[in-house]
């Protein structure tokens, strides 16, 4: 596909996808029509950019469905100037959308295959993104308390350790739960005087983060 070609699929995918789907935030509207998705992805995949699904990145990853990382955006109602940490930030593309609603975000990823890949692009597309390489259970707390957390992708449960970064009283984490033989769910977590509280908003089908499943109890 040409720039131009792009360009329309970007249109599309906003008019198409985003809007319908009670997506009404302006600036993040702006950014998923300005920023090119298909860079961030490998070569051989970027005319799949635009597509309503999730995109197989390797090794159980994904490029998140373009409605779902909207409507996720969108929950956790970034501000201007509040301090955002993007677990599982993969090749960075939600990451540089959080970033052009305002906000001042840090990246984390353990991937190096898809580090590389938010290496090259968010310079360009997103340069006050921090990206940080670690493993994503522990979240990042040199930075905590975090204003906003996005762990970017389905988990069956909130790590301990991510819980705790978020800012006591006026802190949100935005994912997708998905508990065995239950249909995934977008949650908006707050907190609460019994830790986060976690709001379903909607079904979706997001794949789990395969660094964030719990590990197996060893029994006899």
């Amino acid at each position: 596909m040409d720039p131009i070609a792009f360009e329309d699929a970007r249109r599309k995918m906003v008019d198409g996808q985003i809007r319908p789907n009670r997506v009404t935030d302006p600036r993040l509207l702006d950014a998923m029509r300005r920023l090119p998705r298909e860079r961030f992805l490998p070569s051989a995949q970027a005319p799949l950019a635009y597509i309503d699904e999730d995109i197989p990145l390797g090794r159980g990853r994904v490029l998140m469905e373009p409605m779902v990382l909207a409507r996720l955006v969108q929950m956790a109602r970034p501000q201007p100037g509040e301090r955002v940490l993007v677990v599982a930030a993969g090749t960075g593309y939600g990451a540089a959308v959080l970033a052009a609603c305002g906000a001042e975000v840090t990246a984390l990823e353990e991937d190096e295959a898809l580090l590389a890949i938010a290496r090259r692009v968010l310079p360009e597309f997103a340069p006050r993104v921090a990206l940080v390489q670690g493993p994503l259970a522990a979240g990042w707390s040199s930075g905590a308390p975090w204003d906003v957390i996005m762990v970017e992708g389905a988990v069956r449960e909130i790590p301990p350790a991510i819980e705790g970064q978020v800012r006591t009283e006026s802190g949100r984490l935005v994912t997708v739960l998905r508990r065995p033989g239950v249909t995934g769910r977008a949650v908006l977590a707050e907190p609460s005087s019994i830790g986060l509280r976690a709001q379903p908003e909607f079904d979706c089908a997001t794949p789990l983060l395969p660094p964030l499943e719990p590990t197996p109890a060893f029994t006899f």
